[in-house]
């Protein structure tokens, strides 16, 4: 297994953003976000993080097990045509958000072709 090492990695200081204090993405996670091929460093500190998820847990609970999701229906423009469509998610901040047909022609430019069998 030739993959790097926590040598290669340099601990870096980044700011939580709900409580805005600073917080130290050491090498040693840096180096386990890459083995597990995530590419976005992390955006809460530990305790606020820990936060979210037992908030997360408690609304679950609360819904309970077999509760059914609320659909959700939101309004935006898409990204690269402009036209006004819906999408069935909360759109993530600073991700673009695409119309169906752009969408499918975005999908459709990055899936490659199937080989023919010979």
């Amino acid at each position: 297994m030739g993959g790097a090492s926590v040598e290669e990695y340099e601990d870096k200081t980044l700011v939580c953003v709900d409580c805005n204090e600073e917080f130290t993405f050491t090498s040693g996670e840096q180096l386990f976000f890459a083995d597990k091929g995530l590419k976005n460093a992390p955006k809460r500190c530990k305790s606020c993080k820990q936060r979210k998820n037992e908030r997360i847990a408690a609304n679950g609970q609360s819904f309970g097990a077999g509760a059914v999701r609320m659909r959700v229906e939101v309004s935006v423009n898409c990204a690269l045509c402009a036209v006004e469509t819906t999408v069935p998610f909360r759109p993530t901040q600073g991700r673009p958000v695409y119309c169906r047909d752009c969408f499918l022609k975005m999908r459709a430019s990055v899936v490659p072709p199937a080989l023919p069998l010979h």
